[in-house]
């Protein structure tokens, strides 16, 4: 199933459909270039970054952020373009073969946003990149965590001043079932590390069996995942 509408046959007569990279013409809405989708890296396992060591079993990333997947996240995360879905979901087609997470998983905590930052965006981002991914293997999504303080944009901010404004923003959701579980963390890319450890800590502290950490892109090290 695909996020397509039924105006799409019109659609791409009025508006051919391209590679979102190189912008090619491609055959269907949605699909890359071959070239493009090798551009945009493939499954890696990360070398964890500091913040996480300890906290976390591991840290896998579905592609690179800076080879060509930064541009979906920005449309979606930024200026909310949910036209970006289908090619996150042709991308995350492509790679699945390759993506082997624990078998003991019992759910996947998206990492939440505000909720005044969701009413203006208008959804979660992290949730939409990786609803088909979940549904395909029969895992399911659950917010288990809040975020309780509102945190201007990270991006600009060095390591220790990220800490500092993340170290209380994220609470467990009132009722959540944590304890003891073994639970996969989502976040659309990783940096530095410091969102999704304040957020495995979090889950840590409410008693997780496990965190094992899922993104959509990162330029972060990489170790071999064979």
């Amino acid at each position: 199933m695909t996020r397509f509408s039924l105006w799409q046959p019109l659609l791409d007569f009025l508006f051919p459909p391209h590679c979102p990279l190189c912008h090619a013409y491609v055959e269907t809405r949605g699909s890359w270039c071959p070239a493009c989708l090798k551009r945009a890296g493939g499954v890696h396992r990360l070398v964890l970054p500091a913040p996480l060591k300890g906290i976390v079993r591991s840290a896998w990333a579905l592609g690179v952020y800076r080879g060509g997947l930064r541009s979906l996240v920005h449309d979606l995360k930024y200026r909310r373009r949910r036209s970006a879905l289908p090619y996150i979901d042709t991308y995350l087609c492509h790679v699945q073969q390759d993506i082997h997470l624990p078998p003991d998983l019992e759910a996947a905590v998206p990492v939440p946003l505000h909720a005044a930052r969701e009413r203006e965006r208008g959804f979660n981002q992290v949730e939409a990149i990786f609803d088909r991914f979940l549904t395909a293997r029969n895992l399911p999504s659950e917010r288990l965590l809040r975020r309780q303080s509102a945190t201007r944009p990270l991006y600009a901010l060095q390591p220790h001043e990220r800490r500092r404004v993340l170290q209380h923003a994220f609470v467990p959701e009132p009722g959540a079932a944590i304890a003891g579980r073994h639970l996969l963390l989502l976040d659309d890319i990783l940096t530095t590390g410091t969102t999704m450890a304040a957020c495995a800590r979090v889950l840590h502290e409410a008693g997780a069996a496990s965190v094992d950490v899922l993104v959509f892109a990162s330029d972060f090290g990489r170790l071999n995942c064979r």
